[in-house]
């Protein structure tokens, strides 16, 4: 059962009241439909006495933006990125209904989306609220994005609102985007990603009998090629196992598919492995290409590979005094007393469509002393935290928007 919960402030209360709103919008794929969260998005902007613009480049994939012009709009923008969809869940795996936003004795908020990532996305706006309330200005512009489809890729969001005339005009100079928990006192930012190839290795072979023992079968070939992908993990593995390293700095490895045969006693003409590999930045793509090409040599005839996905690589972001955006981000942290854990994010985020334009892009969410469960059965998100995040965002985005 739901706990009373008690707040500090009205403005504390009208937060969580809308961060659970929003929570209960199922906008979770497949096929997600992202008209209530617009509709919720829009009385968010009205609320702050803020325009509001939707694009839509692709039918059903809206683009929400809400503006903050600043004192000198010439100056690049400021962008505070978060998407709106959500992974699909297991709900009798959960202790309440996943889009109930439930809120148990310790404060607790559960729901898918808690910390993947409308919570930041709230945090954004309840910052700018109290902002404005306090009559600060800012210098730069502050635009508030939130976008369809990251979850599966962004193909249809950020990946390619990016290229389009709309998004050059909102003259964006840095962006903020998400990042994950940390179940410690220290909170984690990230400056680059890890390139996602997903790569589908096909060795072809004579077919004939079960019974027989042909040469050069599909199956051999296939045994060399995941073979040589799993000493690879292996060593990457045993790489992050000794301490020197997190995740997002060693090359991942997983076979994740395996695809052919028709019959048990019929030899297959095709065997198919389908491996996730996530790269990073400092790995040479074309050196580590023809490595995967000289395993399919050394399989035998009749290996191949194609990508269902192959990102290239992206510069990081420069944390460092050569980044005045860095230097702003890295000051208010400090004015808080932040712990901060830089490394490159393990998985993928939309700044990587942001980065790849050649902006800087910092990924973080205010969220420590908390475990991670993003895409986890009974994600959540501590009231407090969630409410502490706001506070954070209240000094980082002056900072930024300032510089």
């Amino acid at each position: 059962m739901s706990a009373t919960p008690t707040f500090s402030t009205q403005l504390d209360k009208t937060a969580v009241e809308n961060f659970r709103e929003y929570l209960r919008i199922p906008s979770v794929h497949p096929n997600v439909n992202y008209d209530d969260c617009v509709a919720f998005l829009r009385r968010q902007a009205q609320s702050l006495d803020l325009p509001v613009k939707v694009y839509e480049h692709h039918p059903g994939k809206p683009i929400v933006i809400i503006t903050w012009i600043g004192t000198d709009p010439a100056l690049p923008s400021i962008l505070l990125n978060s998407h709106m969809d959500v992974v699909p869940v297991f709900a009798d795996k959960w202790t309440y209904p996943p889009f109930s936003a439930e809120m148990d004795e310790k404060g607790n908020i559960y729901a898918r989306g808690s910390q993947d990532m409308k919570c930041v996305g709230i945090q954004y706006i309840e910052a700018i609220r109290r902002l404005k309330l306090n009559e600060q200005r800012m210098k730069r512009t502050i635009h508030m994005s939130f976008v369809p489809d990251e979850e599966t890729g962004g193909v249809l969001g950020m990946e390619s609102f990016v290229t389009t005339a709309d998004f050059k005009a909102l003259n964006v100079g840095f962006a903020l985007d998400e990042g994950v928990a940390s179940p410690g006192e220290n909170f984690y930012i990230f400056n680059g990603e890890r390139a996602i190839w997903h790569v589908r290795v096909n060795c072809t072979g004579p077919p004939g009998h079960g019974s027989l023992l042909l040469a050069n079968t599909a199956g051999e070939k296939l045994r060399v090629i995941i073979d040589r992908f799993m000493d690879l993990r292996a060593e990457q593995k045993d790489k992050l196992d000794r301490g020197n390293y997190m995740i997002g700095d060693v090359i991942s490895v997983n076979l994740n598919k395996v695809e052919g045969g028709i019959q048990t006693n019929v030899i297959p003409e095709k065997l198919t492995a389908v491996f996730d590999v996530r790269l990073p930045p400092s790995v040479d793509h074309e050196e580590f290409e023809q490595t995967i090409l000289s395993w399919c040599r050394e399989a035998g005839e009749g290996v191949s590979i194609e990508f269902e996905q192959k990102n290239p690589r992206i510069e990081v972001t420069k944390l460092d005094e050569t980044n005045p955006y860095w230097l702003a981000f890295k000051r208010a942290c400090d004015s808080l007393n932040l712990h901060l854990q830089s490394g490159i994010f393990p998985g993928g985020t939309d700044s990587r469509y942001v980065r790849g334009v050649g902006l800087p892009a910092i990924c973080f969410s205010p969220m420590n002393n908390t475990p991670i469960l993003l895409h986890d059965h009974d994600e959540y998100l501590n009231k407090d935290i969630f409410l502490r995040g706001i506070q954070i965002y209240m000094s980082i985005i002056p900072e930024v928007a300032n510089v």
